[in-house]
């Protein structure tokens, strides 16, 4: 990256605290529009260099730190190149469908600002895994990983066919590929956790995606019982799914302030940071260590992420906080990560991931 474009990224991270009252004023799903189109305008440049300290292999993949954008930001991956730049040490495109569709109706997007706080139903909205598929194409020999977060359409005959037609099609393109059954937004989609169903859906995303395809990762609810979870993780064990990710948006609602509060959907951000971490401790337990985890939801700092990996999650991935902390917080958190892991006497982050024994105990 040559000092022109790092000084172009810096300015766009330096300018968001001035933008964002600007931002907040208009609706949120237009003001995610813009930042989308505004992102696509920073210069090509390859991504800034990590602490080496940092970097760590997950399903045979070589991430130069754990610090990722979850699905939902750039649902049509036509961004994610911009979003390396800005510090990601990888970007997960989507949730993508066979074919393209619009979505819930709107407004379907709202900040709980006194929350720090995201609830969403947009309802898989989409240009379809055509469409993304070429841009992905076109990002030619441009380095960096790119996770795609397959989901099924809203309208299937067949959801569990649109999840192998997804694994198929977007494999080529994918350093990775997510299989989505945990969105609550998409009615009956969350049942495909189910062992009988569950089981059925990853043979046929594993036969499609074929021998030679990129690692598969599953990406669950928060709002699970303790079978679900003994369940999930059996199956995935059994299948060889590569990672969990851990977790998506909840329907739970703790205690909150905004106007918003009262508005269908899932719940994500700080209010969902306690509940999230209790799902990737009871996860820990499950699985022994025995399948790599990825955190997600609420984190929103160094600490934040720290404590998830010390609970036992080897990547973390954010997305709401961005729209509170602003595009350099992925940055922000991975500088962060490297005085902990000196306070705390690790020589590697991988050092340092499941060494909280509160991540064995079932939260």
């Amino acid at each position: 990256m040559t000092g022109a474009d790092e000084a172009a990224i810096g300015a766009t991270m330096s300018l968001y605290p001035l933008l964002r009252p600007l931002l907040f004023q208009i609706d949120a799903e237009r003001a995610h529009r813009a930042t989308v189109a505004a992102l696509r305008l920073l210069p090509a440049a390859e991504p800034a260099a990590a602490d080496p300290r940092l970097a760590i292999r997950v399903a045979g993949i070589a991430f130069p730190h754990p610090v990722g954008l979850a699905a939902g930001f750039d649902k049509d991956a036509r961004v994610p190149d911009a979003m390396l730049r800005l510090g990601f040490g990888f970007v997960e495109v989507g949730t993508l469908t066979p074919f393209a569709q619009p979505g819930n109706p709107r407004p379907r997007l709202f900040r709980l600002a006194r929350d720090r706080a995201v609830i969403n139903r947009m309802g898989f909205n989409n240009g379809g895994q055509a469409a993304a598929f070429e841009r992905l194409t076109r990002r030619g020999g441009r380095t960096g990983i790119i996770g795609v977060n397959i989901g099924a359409n809203k309208d299937s005959p067949d959801r569990l066919a649109d999840y192998a037609r997804g694994a198929r099609v977007m494999a080529p393109v994918a350093d990775y590929l997510t299989v989505n059954v945990s969105s609550p937004n998409t009615p009956g989609l969350r049942a495909l956790q189910s062992r009988d169903a569950l089981d059925a859906l990853l043979g046929g995303v594993l036969a499609a995606r074929g021998v030679d395809g990129p690692p598969v990762f599953l990406k669950v609810a928060p709002d699970l019982a303790p079978a679900d979870i003994d369940d999930i993780v059996a199956i995935s064990l059994d299948h060889g799914i590569d990672a969990l990710i851990v977790a998506n948006t909840t329907v739970s609602r703790p205690a909150l302030r905004s106007r918003y509060a009262g508005e269908a959907g899932g719940l994500s951000g700080a209010p969902l940071g306690d509940l999230a971490l209790a799902r990737l401790r009871d996860f820990r337990t499950a699985s022994g260590g025995a399948l790599p985890l990825i955190a997600a939801g609420g984190i929103a700092s160094a600490e934040d992420a720290f404590t998830r990996i010390r609970a036992g999650a080897s990547l973390v991935q954010l997305y709401s906080a961005l729209v509170y902390e602003g595009p350099g917080l992925a940055r922000r958190i991975a500088r962060g990560l490297v005085p902990l892991l000196d306070a705390h006497g690790f020589a590697t982050l991988a050092d340092a991931v499941g060494t909280d024994e509160a991540g064995l105990r079932r939260g």
